[in-house]
């Protein structure tokens, strides 16, 4: 009875061993597989020399000898100028000029035009730097007498207003990149921001009105905070306070799938040419280039100006999640029409115009990955980005996203941590011991009773 005492505690031991060494290497192996990109020390897509962005050259060239700038094919900046004067100036800034027929003046002139024509829901409109154009918009809701009676307008304004149909619908994307629900709906968070005294979440402003609580599951339970302000329509961004007063950990981080998460380091304005990248709940990471600013939106429920007007794609859902490159924000989702199968246009709120009027900082971690979270200066307009190819971007310095805290971690995400690798190399160690230790302990009972056998039949 003795004997098999000991033969079912050698057995245990070992195989507890035998599984402290594979809980160890796992924890090992997946916390080092999982180890952090090391971040930039400087966002790529920011301008080198200030002096030599297409907006400094447009600044000082003026509205009525330019026509807008955007990022080329191979990374410079191009600005649109209406004389051979201004593109010489241009050209000995280190940029590259395009002389077109209309002045950025003729081409506000002909939005002014826009939107003091009967508003027509369903449509849209911006300029198209590029094409030095007016590009009018109107999805499948505009019926054939309204879009007749918006091109006699376009006509009037002359050539230089083109109008397209799309598919679709231009909508709200109701329904940060985490999920934040309500009785309303479900949007995304966009990013932490502070006035100093409390954190708030900046997102869409169609997301839901004024008192509008909201909570982080499905259940009503987790609850997040209330809207404090919001500015819809005419802009597109409203403030959820944390019950808490605090974001937490990770309030620099914005979330794109699969617990990875972006460290945002600053706020920008976006170029037009730019890649940029989109998180939401509903669709995740999703990338793209930057077709216009200054965008007008006609929703159903009004008119939104001053948007970014970029092909990246969104969904219902998505609303009020972030728009970033290079770890810099850019925007938060407003809405648009397509989907993330078929493509479609998206708007975004900028998140500098939506700072300025809300008197709020960002919260952002330091552009090295070193030093405290803190809040970023107040943005200038004229912070933008642009001096890298539109291919040549990226979302911006990877880091563990932390979700929904301690609470809803799952065990792949606490053996993924990368501080689990020292734990993990004691337990390898002591499994190793262990397994050693049973099997000399082994080899000492087999010798003795080899011993005490042969004492027995030797005499």
């Amino acid at each position: 009875m003795r004997h098999a005492r000991r033969r079912m505690v050698r057995r245990v031991t070992r195989l507890a061993a035998v599984g402290g060494l594979l809980l160890g290497g796992t924890m090992v192996t997946r916390a080092v597989a999982s180890e952090p990109e090391a971040p930039s020390a400087l966002p790529r897509t920011t301008a080198a020399s200030a002096a030599q962005t297409g907006t400094d050259l447009v600044a000082r060239l003026g509205t009525s000898r330019t026509a807008g700038s955007w990022i080329g094919d191979d990374g410079r900046e191009v600005v649109a100028v209406t004389d051979q004067d201004a593109a010489a100036q241009v050209r000995k800034a280190g940029a590259t000029a395009k002389v077109v027929p209309h002045s950025m003046n003729e081409l506000k002139s002909a939005t002014g035009t826009l939107r003091s024509a009967p508003r027509v829901a369903g449509t849209a409109w911006a300029v198209d730097y590029r094409t030095n154009e007016v590009v009018v918009r109107a999805d499948s809701t505009v019926s054939a007498g309204d879009w007749k009676r918006l091109t006699e307008v376009a006509e009037g304004i002359g050539g230089f207003v083109r109008m397209e149909r799309t598919e679709g619908t231009f909508t709200p994307r109701i329904n940060g990149a985490q999920p934040i629900l309500s009785t309303g709906g479900r949007c995304s968070a966009g990013f932490n921001v502070t006035d100093g005294q409390q954190d708030f979440i900046l997102t869409a402003g169609h997301c839901g009105p004024t008192g509008s609580v909201w909570f982080a599951d499905n259940r009503g339970r987790a609850q997040l905070g209330e809207t404090t302000v919001q500015n819809f329509p005419g802009a597109d961004f409203s403030l959820v306070k944390y019950d808490s007063g605090r974001a937490g950990d990770g309030a620099a981080v914005v979330a794109v799938g699969g617990g990875k998460g972006v460290l945002i380091t600053g706020a920008a304005d976006p170029a037009v040419g730019q890649r940029v990248f989109r998180s939401g709940s509903t669709s995740g990471l999703r990338d793209g280039q930057v077709t216009a600013l200054n965008a007008t939106v006609n929703y159903p429920e009004g008119t939104v100006t001053g948007l970014i007007e970029t092909n990246v794609c969104a969904e219902p859902g998505d609303s009020g999640g972030p728009l970033f490159s290079e770890g810099i924000a850019l925007g938060v989702t407003s809405g648009g029409s397509g989907d993330c199968t078929a493509g479609g246009t998206t708007f975004f709120q900028p998140v500098t115009a939506a700072l300025n009027q809300l008197g709020v900082q960002l919260l952002v971690s330091a552009p090295a990955g070193g030093g405290q979270q803190s809040a970023s200066p107040a943005p200038s307009a004229s912070a933008t980005q642009g001096a890298a190819a539109p291919g040549a971007a990226t979302p911006g310095s990877s880091t563990p996203a932390t979700g929904g805290g301690a609470e809803g971690e799952t065990l792949l995400a606490r053996l993924t941590d990368t501080r689990n690798v020292g734990p993990g190399l004691l337990v390898v160690g002591g499994s190793l011991i262990a397994l050693v230790a049973t099997r000399y302990i082994r080899a000492e009972q087999d010798r003795k009773a080899y011993q005490r056998y042969y004492s027995a039949t030797w005499g």
